[in-house]
């Protein structure tokens, strides 16, 4: 059986040897080079564009808005997001003219000749501040989203307890950092306008085209490159991207190419949403939660891109995996002048579970109760319910996978070495935290069925299938993975299945590769094809020899099963209460970290990390252990280092050298461990898993930092300066 082996990956010796062709690595006959001219404000009034008479700008090919086919939009949830500012701007770095030239070099001399001149209009810094008339620029409030969850009696509740306790927590934005910076090449082929580029979600990027050209779905053809990294950056940002080259590749009739430069990726691309999350909870002296009253909002930016989706998920994610019979949980997702915020991994969650997991540490200190026995106390059991009211049906035994983290971390005995070690160490101070949580696998809600995801597999004469999906690797394994599902179905050996390139002239819409949903729905999608297709074959031949059998009775025919999304029937979700069952089923984990902070240098170091985890069944475990350990890095360095720095809308620091990522210095071991509960909405019982281990680790970290320290810490990233602050404002303990 291939599902459950350690499939080497599939992408891995071209990707090693240098055979893969990224985006920067294709060239086409006459291809022009392209870039944009950006607004230096963070917003105002377009009163004039100057070109230098010094530069001759006779070869160049110059585009603004009045050059648009069709509506001045992207197509997205809301098509507000503009494809160029045409008379106002709201952000730095948003895009008003384009250029494009043969030569590299000279078109970046002729972006420094032209001269944007703008009227500053007051802008939106802090989604916080008072909001006078002059700084509404979306509906009468700045507010693109407002979300509502509420169960039981909340008011009654908290009359009843015994103890109320708030904390306010705060979470920064955070880069992708993807290896690989945004890029696509335009071109014309075959009458056709053809897309390739660095990107997740290939018919999210054909549905813009379409828009703003204004043209049918088979007049453009979106092609998926190889994609070094994607964590989200690569599903709202590469719409904009190629309706830009698109439009210089149209003005042009020639090919062009637009591939950002480290700084100017990071300096005007989406980036997870910085939150504020205000916890009230009601509890008993026991320490059971009688009432949980949350408020989370998020700077969404300047656009609305897709923050509305970003705040579902942290709503419906931020009471957690605990019982509690009374939430009320109330979201916004509000303008600033900000580039727009967007898709990150997670999508919400991380910003929710570092307030929650936070905050559960601090109502144990204030109850004295140890932080692994008041989650005990708390957690989901079977047939309870949570904020939605859906009720826990497959799901593991929650307290046993906390029992399982606790004891293989060696988290009672690292609490007591770390109480002794601090005693007698005269700078540096130990501590363990964990954290509890979950994340819902695939759309939430109805959004599968709005989906409705199609895909492919055919049989190919000589006796092998090819796999035709929209899903995309971009570095997590999905062509390895996919691969595995099919051959298992079919008993086929893996080398026998090749996947299709994501390429909209030759694959259905199986949806975009977000969301926790490559495995668990369109793996189950390719199950059912194959099956459909497996009906077709003549019996009792073993199936390669079966396929060949096929063809040679029906020269010429197409042999293919396919399969469409269809809700499982129990499955049921009001979009207008939110209330019922927001995903199908959920991965669950418990993670642990241990660290040493050193009290000279205020620098916080993660020693030891153990994350133990349900995603149902494991599907290739090198990949997922890879998985989760990326996932932890990257949310380590959300929790200590990678600080965005914004002045007047900008940022600053976007640059390698001073937007801090961790290095192999700063990776503890990293132990990783599955607790494998199958469950019936997925291939062989297999959940989603990309984007649990960012949820976890940076509330995990923080608490143990916190128990190092001794103090009560709320924001992130943690950088040394900001841990100074916490200790100087409350002596040096």
């Amino acid at each position: 059986m291939s599902v459950g082996a350690d499939v080497p990956r599939i992408d891995g010796v071209d990707k090693l040897t240098g055979v893969a062709r990224y985006v920067d690595d294709i060239e086409l006959p006459g291809m022009l080079y392209g870039a944009a001219v950006r607004s230096p404000v963070a917003r105002g009034r377009i009163r004039r564009i100057r070109f230098d008479e010094a530069f001759d700008f006779s070869d160049f090919v110059v585009l603004d808005a009045r050059d648009l086919p069709g509506p001045n939009e992207i197509a997205m949830i809301e098509n507000d997001w503009r494809a160029l500012a045409e008379h106002e701007v709201r952000h730095v770095g948003e895009p008003i003219l384009l250029l494009a030239h043969r030569d590299r070099r000279r078109l970046q001399a002729a972006r420094r000749a032209v001269h944007v001149e703008i009227e500053p209009l007051p802008a939106v810094d802090d989604i916080l501040a008072p909001l006078r008339p002059e700084l509404i620029q979306y509906g009468s409030d700045n507010v693109f989203k407002r979300i509502e969850i509420s169960k039981g009696d909340v008011a009654a509740a908290f009359g009843g307890a015994a103890r109320v306790i708030e904390g306010t927590y705060h979470t920064g934005a955070q880069e992708h950092v993807y290896i690989e910076p945004q890029g696509v090449i335009a071109s014309h082929e075959d009458g056709r306008l053809v897309v390739r580029g660095s990107l997740q979600c290939p018919y999210y990027v054909l549905s813009a085209l379409t828009h703003l050209l204004g043209r049918t779905p088979d007049q453009v053809r979106v092609v998926q490159t190889v994609t070094g990294g994607g964590f989200g950056g690569k599903e709202d940002y590469p719409s904009l991207l190629a309706a830009h080259a698109a439009l210089l590749a149209e003005k042009a009739r020639a090919p062009v190419k637009m591939v950002y430069q480290r700084a100017e990726d990071m300096a005007v691309t989406t980036k997870r949403h910085p939150s504020i999350v205000r916890h009230r909870t009601a509890v008993a002296a026991d320490g059971r939660l009688l009432a949980l009253e949350i408020e989370l909002l998020l700077d969404a930016g300047a656009y609305v891109t897709l923050s509305p989706v970003v705040l579902s998920r942290a709503c419906i994610h931020a009471a957690g995996p605990y019982h509690c019979e009374h939430v009320r949980i109330y979201g916004e997702a509000r303008l600033s002048n900000k580039p727009p915020f967007g898709a990150f991994r997670g999508f919400g969650a991380p910003q929710a579970f570092f307030a929650l997991e936070r905050h559960m540490d601090v109502i144990a200190d204030e109850l004295g109760i140890d932080p692994v026995e008041l989650r005990r106390r708390n957690l989901l059991r079977a047939g309870q319910q949570m904020a939605t009211g859906q009720v826990v049906r497959d799901e593991p035994d929650l307290v046993a996978l906390l029992d399982k983290a606790v004891a293989e971390s060696g988290y009672h005995e690292k609490r007591r070495a770390a109480e002794e070690f601090n005693r007698s160490h005269p700078y540096l101070r130990r501590g363990v935290g964990l954290a509890c949580f979950q994340h819902g696998a695939g759309f939430t809600g109805a959004g599968e069925s709005y989906l409705a995801s199609e895909v492919a597999v055919a049989g190919l004469p000589e006796g092998a299938v090819e796999v035709r999906t929209a899903q995309t690797d971009m570095g997590q394994g999905a062509v390895t993975v996919l691969t595995q599902i099919v051959a298992d179905r079919l008993g086929l050996p893996v080398e026998q299945v090749h996947m299709a390139v994501p390429d909209t002239a030759r694959v259905p819409d199986s949806g975009p590769t977000v969301a926790s949903r490559t495995v668990m729905i369109v793996g189950k999608l390719l199950e059912r094809a194959c099956d459909q297709l497996r009906a077709r074959l003549p019996a009792g031949l073993p199936p390669a020899e079966a396929i060949r059998a096929w063809h040679a009775a029906h020269p010429g025919g197409e042999l293919c099963g396919r399969a469409r999304y269809e809700k499982p029937p129990e499955i049921e979700w009001d979009e207008r209460t939110y209330r019922g069952d927001a995903y199908a089923t959920y991965a669950w984990a418990v993670y642990v970290a241990e660290v040493e902070v050193d009290l000279r240098t205020y620098q916080p170091r993660v020693r030891d990390f153990v994350a133990v985890q349900d995603i149902g069944r494991v599907v290739n475990p090198t990949l997922a252990r890879g998985q989760v350990q990326g996932g932890v890095v990257q949310a380590i360095g959300w929790a200590l280092s990678e600080e965005v720095v914004w002045e007047a809308g900008a940022m600053l620091n976007c640059h390698l050298t001073d937007y801090i990522i961790p290095t192999a210095a700063d990776v503890p071991p990293i132990r990783v461990i599955f607790a494998e509960h199958p469950t019936a909405y997925g291939p062989r019982g297999a959940k989603g898993l990309g984007e649990l281990p960012h949820d976890g680790p940076a509330p995990a970290v923080l608490n143990a930092v916190c128990r190092a320290v001794g103090r009560r810490i709320d924001r992130i990233p943690l950088t040394p300066e900001r841990l100074l602050e916490y200790i100087e404002d409350h002596g040096d303990g």
